[in-house]
């Protein structure tokens, strides 16, 4: 069983640790894949090496309900290969929405704390 994680929100709590995910979970990021250097850095200093799977969308052109639509297309497209999904830990509701408008039945874990910002922001390069 694959538990997905989002980043902002759940894995990157500004200052304090978040969640970290299990060694064979994967990262599904609204962060664009522009942003993938500046991203893996941050990961992997917080000694966390999991595949991420990254917004296809430009940094200008993808906003809060294009993330949750990536995040479902991606756990959809991992369910219908046979993967066994087991929950995603999201902080954001309007991508919540958006991921149970593609996969209705994923369980979601809805992290809620106010220590990031969940509009586009550029992260440090």
């Amino acid at each position: 069983m694959i538990n997905t994680y989002d980043i902002d929100g759940v894995i990157y709590l500004g200052e304090y640790d978040g969640l970290y995910p299990g060694k064979d979970d994967i990262i599904v990021t609204g962060r664009s894949i522009e942003e993938k250097p500046e991203t893996i850095r941050m990961l992997e200093s917080k000694g966390i090496k999991n595949s991420v799977m990254f917004n296809p969308l430009p940094f200008d052109e993808k906003s809060r309900v294009s993330s949750g639509i990536h995040k479902g297309r991606v756990i959809k497209d991992m369910i219908d290969s046979g993967i066994e999904h087991g929950v995603h830990f999201e902080d954001d509701e309007i991508q919540i929405e958006a991921i149970r408008g593609i996969v209705p039945d994923v369980r979601i874990v809805h992290v809620v704390s106010d220590l990031v910002d969940k509009e586009n922001v550029r992260h440090d390069k």
